[in-house]
């Protein structure tokens, strides 16, 4: 959910863990609640936020979010907004 560059700074076991971190909270957390993911042996971590829950004219479900990753001591943080897709999975809108 984050962007391309800090994408490639996480290895695949990262993108997992914050994917399956990602999914989990923007369905089942309620608004300000945050959820944390760790990778033991990258050392690399992060957050993720729901923000606000709202239903499109369409009546699609959307919730704005934010998403930090701590890589190497540093924190990057992220603001979007993911919808609920016919599966049930939750895609990025921006």
């Amino acid at each position: 959910l984050l962007g391309q560059e800090l994408g490639r700074s996480l290895d695949r076991a990262d993108r997992i863990a914050m994917g399956q971190n990602a999914q989990y909270s923007l369905e089942y957390s309620p608004s300000d609640e945050t959820t944390k993911w760790t990778n033991p042996d990258s050392g690399n971590s992060g957050s993720m936020t729901p923000l606000k829950t709202y239903q499109t004219a369409s009546g699609e479900y959307c919730r704005e979010y934010q998403q930090t990753v701590q890589i190497g001591g540093k924190t990057e943080k992220a603001y979007g907004t993911a919808c609920r897709q016919p599966d049930g999975s939750w895609m990025v809108q921006n």
